[in-house]
């Protein structure tokens, strides 16, 4: 039975340490992080195994025997020492760009993880490890003594260290399960960059040429490699660039005299195949950015140069006025790179988009937001004003061809994008507007076809129009088909009329319809706030009549009061009445 079952039921080396650098920092390049976990791990080691390096007070070194490997744990001790000095050791690697003085402390950090991986191999010729772990250690060991001779330009060594390591997990592959052996062909993969350049540099140059079809397969270098094998190939086309001395264009010929333009231009060529060789989208997307940023920076170089010749040509009176100097063909000549390496982009970017668009047609799933016709119709913008762009170049308005060529292609991608505009407006069920942009494509298509002429060559890298009206054709059936079913369906015609009028619930209860905003948060059921109402007001009583009313004498029926006084009192006394 192994005795590598650390944690991960019958986990081996490279399984153990590909897992815990993923999960830990590495999928990022963070070496810090990593390097923090493996001390963590080692600390949680040595606490379980009770192999304490002593106490706060005072360090005792120990050392893991074969007479202690009864748990495996102890082995992975040993390989998280490594792991932790090669860790550091990469960061220090990323730090040493701005501090050169780091570089020191990487030799010595890499040199200690070396230390730790003869451990290992030592350990694991014990007749208690199996056959496996053994070349395990083996591999791993002659790994990182090959990032140590190859940091120290021992090419010859790090070459054999590395073909080492490279053998074993070949074996290993082809020896045991699929699942396993992913992982042996990828550590396989990563080394084999680094086998070539240490070929080249004892003298293999046909390993050049490997060097250039792995970094585009793969898509771009990473670690260790990356940064020595841009600056091997920046010196290689800087050494050929030294002959170099003019370019041809359009019938005329440029001297160049700028070093990054002619670097520029030596890796066209390698970088256009490399396009082309492309294994998937991401790949080629990538290549299609480095070649643009290229550009970029040999355009800018030629407009510093521009800068003074456009000042003196101001100042000297020319007969010739009409022809733009050499240095401002060139400019044109790389905006033309820059513009048509842009639609290149584009295009690709919109087969892309068409194939997904078509998957989507035949299984409807969820999940990521899907494409539309939209997205297609901006690449296709995108691109139409490239062209425009390609037309004002400065040097070519009097070239009738190249206008020739750029308004064909004009047609082709107008095609194209009003191709798509009907598509998003059939989406709609916009039939008629829809119609219209087809015809107006197969119009765009059957000038195509007639102006093409000679012009042929030029546009077999462009989209086949022919296709797209055949294309055209069978949607146009499909159209016609799917509106005439529309206009027979009932539901279809009243229903948008009920909704849109705007009326809520409680005035159309006699009407039946489908309406799904009756399900949403935003539900009309009555008019809210309800209208003003008149209604009676409080009445209030005035007796008007009473000012003008005259009423009867009531002095015969209300009684005489008596006379009062002396009179009354004398009369009275005398018995006079009145």
């Amino acid at each position: 039975a192994a005795l590598w079952m650390s944690g991960g039921g019958g986990a081996t080396v490279l399984q153990i340490v590909k897992e815990s650098q993923q999960q830990h920092g590495l999928r990022h390049g963070d070496f810090q992080r990593y390097r923090g976990y493996c001390s963590r791990r080692l600390r949680r080691l040595r606490k379980t195994l009770n192999f304490k390096m002593g106490n706060r007070h005072k360090f005792t070194g120990k050392k893991v025997t074969e007479e202690i490997l009864s748990d495996n744990r102890y082995l992975l001790l040993i390989l998280m020492d490594a792991e932790r000095a090669w860790s550091y050791a990469m960061q220090l690697k990323q730090e040493a760009n701005t501090e050169p003085r780091k570089r020191f402390h990487l030799l010595s950090r890499l040199r200690k993880a070396v230390k730790h991986a003869e451990e290992l191999e030592r350990l694991c010729e014990s007749n208690r490890v199996d056959a496996k772990t053994k070349l395990e250690a083996q591999a791993y060991m002659a790994y990182l003594t090959g990032m140590l001779r190859f940091e120290h330009q021992e090419w010859k060594a790090a070459m054999e260290a590395f073909n080492k390591c490279k053998t074993i997990y070949e074996k290993l592959a082809n020896a045991f399960t699929e699942e396993q052996a992913v992982l042996y062909n990828q550590r396989v993969e990563e080394i084999s960059p680094n086998i070539r350049y240490c070929a080249y540099n004892i003298g293999d140059q046909s390993a050049m040429n490997e060097l250039m079809q792995m970094r585009l397969r793969s898509g771009g270098t990473e670690g260790l490699l990356a940064e020595k094998l841009e600056a091997l190939i920046t010196q290689t086309r800087a050494k050929q660039a030294a002959t170099m001395s003019e370019v041809e264009w359009r019938g005329r010929t440029v001297p160049v005299k700028i070093d990054k333009v002619r670097i520029f231009l030596l890796g066209l060529a390698d970088n256009e195949a490399a396009i082309a060789q492309a294994e998937n989208e991401e790949t080629k997307e990538r290549l299609f950015e480095s070649l643009l940023s290229e550009c970029r920076d040999a355009i800018q170089a030629v407009r510093e140069e521009l800068k003074p010749d456009q000042k003196q040509r101001e100042h000297s009176l020319e007969n010739d006025s009409g022809k733009v100097s050499n240095i401002q063909y060139l400019h044109s000549y790389l905006t033309y790179i820059k513009l048509s390496t842009a639609i290149k982009r584009n295009e690709s970017m919109a087969k892309s988009l068409q194939k997904a668009l078509l998957q989507q047609q035949r299984s409807d799933e969820d999940g990521k937001r899907s494409p539309r016709p939209q997205d297609l119709i901006r690449l296709y913008d995108i691109i139409l004003q490239n062209l425009v762009e390609l037309t004002q170049l400065p040097g070519l308005e009097e070239d009738k061809n190249f206008q020739k060529e750029i308004g064909l292609k004009t047609l082709v991608y107008k095609a194209y994008r009003c191709f798509f505009i009907a598509q998003s407006y059939v989406l709609v069920k916009k039939w008629s507007e829809a119609l219209v942009l087809y015809e107006r494509v197969l119009k765009y298509a059957r000038e195509v076809q007639s102006g093409a002429g000679a012009h042929r060559n030029s546009l077999k890298e462009l989209p086949d129009v022919q296709d797209l009206i055949t294309q055209v054709n069978a949607e146009k059936y499909s159209l016609q088909a799917a509106a005439i079913l529309d206009a027979n369906d009932p539901h279809e015609t009243e229903s948008p009329s009920q909704v849109k009028d705007g009326k809520p619930l409680s005035e159309r209860f006699e009407t039946f319809c489908l309406d799904p905003s009756l399900v949403s948060k935003q539900v009309s059921l009555v008019h809210f706030p309800p209208g003003f109402q008149p209604i009676p007001c409080k009445p209030l009583f005035f007796d008007l009549a009473l000012n003008h009313v005259a009423f009867p004498p009531l002095e015969d029926k209300v009684e005489q009061k008596a006379k009062s006084g002396l009179t009354g009192y004398i009369k009275g006394i005398f018995g006079f009445k009145s």
